[in-house]
């Protein structure tokens, strides 16, 4: 067995300032315990920031649950781990790489420490957990459940955590069933106990603290935009069930059975599970067709399959709300990690010339915000609106501010004629006519009026009345009013946000999505510890407002942050920007665990201290081949240019 060293160097020392790693295997209950333990250190005042990394099986494989606390506010991926709680010997080895010099290591000591798990430079925390519950506990999935919180109670008395919050936790989770309290108040008890008589104090704490927001709310992604739908004014839900997105359309479902009954216990919308992807997308355009405010949710193999629809919703213009929750690819890839690589295929998803408009929300409160603008977007310009999000944006919890909704707001339906307005016009009504000289034309619904404003829905060319047409000039004067239109949707669409520096910096890094947070961290840190100022633009749409392009001509160095391997990001920059964004540089992280600060500081300084060379574009590249996903603070490899 290993022991621990009285003197052990270099410890680290901390207070709310630094990430814990479990690592234990898939089905085993510990990321039920887990979020518990996140929970008591947010209702403590602390930033928090977890990460589920899970298999894509049922059980037995490895999983590892990341949390950060951070005093400053940090909210991504760090880089690096403090304390590794390593109860999985088939990763253990792999665990222990990532621990940071200093760092500590807790195990389940029952059985003694395979000795290639030996590091002279980290602390060792034995804890037999398996022998404490069968000296305890009676029964097998007991003992095993209760082994999780037994490590959350050598965590609470090592740290600090207050154990009335954990007790009131337990109480509102197991409230129902009075001996599960028990048992786990228990298993605290025992562990808490051990903790106090047989290992020594370490220097990482948590204290409570005010937040720098006065009130503040732990959310998933995923509920953010169910609820943005449901606040939209969403009715119809047509989905087939896949990871990362399947938990949105629950969420949106839970809460219509709340808000969707009127007085008499009617419900006033539908959910319907289809047979597959196609059948679900056409669901969702018949729907918008008819009136409804209607979406779909899911993820990269769903985008492929609905790429005909989506064509159909472009050419004959029907509103439509798509929710992406993107995964690694392509094909299965991994089902269970995180990429933004659906880029290229959602913003021309289809075959001849299309393009979408993509809303990328950057946070929980954006993905309340942005999902409710898709459904105005969609009736305003008459055409899919695909919200681009990710596995780790959805599925995962992050502290934001309460979601706001102002009182009084309407929906924007966009140039819908009722009857009335039907029987006001002097001139016959044409379905695809460009009236405003927008590119956006005046719709009705089926059956609004018995004779004016009948039109055919078409995917075949037509002339702007809705007659079939097979005159090449009909086709493209129908393809130019639609870039017409295209060119309106960058004036509507969310504009991006200068989310750090004044606008001079020589240096301007361009982000969004999932990456803001640990890029905003990087830039921070960079201008605090190099000296080196920095402009940060947060995009949050395609098409690109004007700011964009402006934003790339006026720095001398230019870095986009994506997680895919071909930056997609930058080649729909280049594509829509031209030569103002042909410089720019691509750190691009692709492993399926979420980019950390660490690896974007790593790749910016990295080319700011080379910036004199000159030539082809270099793309900074992720480290895919880990067995442990994520990066390691120790071990952190610079990025290399191709």
């Amino acid at each position: 067995m290993v022991e621990i060293k009285a003197e052990a160097p270099g410890s680290l020392a901390a207070v709310n300032d630094f990430v814990i790693k479990f690592a234990t295997v898939n089905g085993s209950g510990s990321s039920s315990t887990n979020r518990l333990f996140t929970w008591a250190l947010f209702r403590m005042g602390l930033s928090v920031t977890p990460k589920n990394i899970f298999p894509s099986n049922i059980q037995g494989l490895p999983t590892w649950f990341e949390l950060r606390v951070n005093q400053r506010g940090f909210v991504g991926r760090r880089g690096g781990v403090d304390l590794v709680v390593g109860l999985n010997p088939q990763s253990a080895v792999q665990d222990l790489a990532e621990l940071s010099p200093g760092g500590y290591f807790l195990y389940d000591s029952t059985r003694p420490l395979n000795p290639a798990l030996h590091r002279d430079d980290i602390h060792y925390l034995p804890v037999p957990l398996t022998r404490i519950c069968a000296q305890e506990f009676s029964q097998s999935r007991q003992r095993q459940l209760l082994r999780n919180m037994c490590y959350v109670g050598v965590l609470v008395e090592l740290l600090g955590v207050e154990l009335d919050v954990m007790h009131g936790l337990l109480e509102e989770q197991f409230g129902h069933k009075p001996k599960l309290v028990q048992l786990n108040k228990r298993a605290l008890e025992l562990s808490g106990a051990y903790t106090r008589e047989h290992l020594p104090s370490i220097d990482l704490r948590v204290e409570r603290c005010e937040r720098s927001m006065e009130r503040a709310i732990l959310l998933d992604g995923n509920t953010a935009l169910a609820l943005g739908a449901i606040y939209a004014g969403a009715t119809v839900a047509a989905w087939y069930p896949i990871t990362p997105s399947t938990s949105l359309v629950e969420a949106f479902e839970r809460y219509a059975k709340r808000l969707r009954h009127d007085a008499s216990g009617a419900a006033h919308y539908a959910v319907v599970q289809a047979e597959d992807e196609l059948a679900a997308i056409g669901m969702v355009i018949g729907a918008g067709w008819n009136g409804a405010r209607a979406f779909t949710a899911t993820s990269g193999p769903g985008i492929s399959l609905m790429a005909e629809f989506l064509g159909l919703g472009y050419f004959a213009e029907l509103p439509a709300v798509i929710y992406d929750v993107q995964r690694v690819g392509p094909s299965t890839g991994l089902p269970t990690r995180t990429q933004q690589s659906d880029l290229l295929a959602a913003a021309y998803a289809s075959h001849g010339d299309t393009r979408h408009v993509l809303l990328l929300p950057g946070s929980v409160s954006e993905c309340f915000e942005l999902s409710a603008q898709a459904f105005d977007l969609a009736e305003q310009l008459q055409t899919p609106i695909i919200v681009m999000t990710d596995l780790d944006t959805g599925m995962n919890d992050h502290v934001s501010a309460p979601l706001q909704w102002q009182k009084g707001r309407r929906y924007e339906r966009g140039r819908l004629l009722d009857a009335a307005a039907l029987e006001q016009r002097e001139a016959r009504y044409g379905r695809y006519l460009d009236e405003e000289g927008d590119g956006i034309c005046a719709r009705t619904l089926p059956g609004t009026h018995p004779e004016k404003g009948a039109f055919f829905t078409r995917g075949t060319s037509r002339d702007s009345y809705a007659i079939y047409s097979e005159e090449g000039g009909h086709y493209a004067a129908n393809m130019d009013r639609l870039l017409r239109k295209w060119q309106r949707a960058a004036e509507l669409v969310p504009k991006p946000i200068l989310a750090h520096g004044d606008g001079t910096a020589a240096l301007g890094v361009l982000c969004y999505g999932s990456s803001v947070d640990s890029t905003l961290e990087a830039v921070q840190r960079i201008g605090e510890e190099q000296g080196i100022a920095i402009d940060m633009l947060r995009l949050r749409a395609f098409p690109f407002s004007a700011a964009v392009p402006e934003f790339c001509a006026s720095h001398s160095q230019l870095f986009i942050v994506e997680q895919n391997r071909d930056a997609q990001m930058r080649t729909l920059l280049v594509q829509e920007c031209g030569n103002t964004a042909m410089d720019i540089q691509a750190l691009c992280h692709y492993d399926g665990a979420p980019i950390t600060a660490t690896f974007i500081i790593n790749g910016i300084l990295a080319h700011t201290a080379h910036s004199d060379r000159d030539g082809d574009v270099e793309r900074i590249e992720g480290s895919p081949s880990s067995v442990s996903p994520g990066n390691k603070q120790s071990k952190q490899p610079t990025p290399a240019a191709l």
